[in-house]
């Protein structure tokens, strides 16, 4: 959670974030008997709490105006509760892998999308760029079996990860990553613990001491720094660079899975990590082009952090 405006800094924690959220799989494994949103809810809980102490001990919170808060609400409940929501119901429809690959697509989205609403043409090296993550996923996916409900379903999920990035664009700028992240988790938390009795009959069991165990680590780890790394990320170089960088997270939980044993290094996965890097490495590029450009063009800071 470093202050530094490096880019080369900020790319590298939103890297180490998003390993961290790839390599969470076997994490994510213990709590298979647990309720999927009541875990979230404490998980979210968790990583609020941490941050917020952080704030609190850096001097306060900052205040958010009334965009900042439809912002949030936005971001958890699509980039958050709600991809959380569409991914479990779509794997009722379609195989885990059809829904990972097509979540890959969320770069391109961004690429797209954030120009447009910024008034310019998409960049066409980041748009390539988001095409060879959006590719390279797809191969190490390997895709699967879908029905229409389940296509359904993951594009929505496939857009509440492009607005994970998207909707905190604004807010990031104006209260920081760290403040947005643990706002966000608030929010999440409490969405999460609301809809959780529809989904489950006995929707808030005691934890064991292993999923307590692993609810503070996708708490403190996946959730509070992983957050907060990754929106400095995007605060630092911008959504789009920070956008391609979502490829890292099935590179990560492939590299995982095969140091665990889980499954082996083929051909095909090692050509669709390598996609990926490809395409990561052509993300940022385009913009460190156009940087030296336009080396005297600058933008208007963040306006002040009022504190309460």
């Amino acid at each position: 959670m470093t202050t530094s405006k490096s880019p080369a800094l900020a790319i590298g924690g939103g890297i180490a974030a998003l390993c961290l959220v790839g390599g969470a799989v076997p994490v994510n494994g213990l709590l298979s008997g647990y309720p999927v949103l009541s875990a979230q809810a404490i998980r979210y809980a968790i990583g609020a709490l941490a941050l917020l102490g952080w704030l609190l001990c850096r001097g306060g919170l900052p205040r958010v105006g009334g965009r900042d808060l439809l912002a949030l609400l936005a971001l958890a409940v699509t980039g958050m509760v709600g991809f959380n929501v569409a991914i479990i119901e779509g794997q009722r429809y379609a195989e885990p892998g059809f829904v990972a690959a097509i979540i890959g697509g969320s770069p391109l989205v961004i690429a797209l999308v954030v120009p447009l609403a910024l008034g310019r043409r998409p960049r066409l090296t980041a748009v390539l760029g988001a095409g060879l993550v959006f590719a390279g996923v797809l191969v190490i996916s390997g895709g699967g079996r879908w029905s229409l409900p389940g296509l359904g379903l993951a594009l929505l999920a496939m857009l509440g990860e492009a607005g994970f990035t998207l909707f905190a664009v604004g807010v990031v700028r104006r209260i920081g990553g760290i403040a947005t992240s643990a706002y966000a988790c608030v929010v999440a938390a409490v969405g999460s613990a609301v809809l959780s009795p529809f989904f489950a009959a006995d929707p808030w069991p005691m934890p064991t001491v292993v999923e307590w165990s692993a609810l503070v680590v996708l708490g403190l780890l996946v959730t509070a720094v992983a957050f907060g790394l990754y929106y400095r990320c995007v605060s630092v170089v911008g959504p789009e660079r920070s956008g391609v960088l979502a490829g890292v997270i099935p590179v990560s939980g492939l590299a995982v899975s095969v140091l665990l044993g889980a499954q082996p290094l083929t051909m095909t996965a090692a050509a669709g990590a390598l996609t990926v890097a490809v395409g990561c490495a052509l993300g940022q590029r385009a913009r460190l082009v156009s940087g030296r450009r336009a080396p005297s063009s600058a933008r208007p800071g963040p306006r002040p952090v009022e504190r309460v």
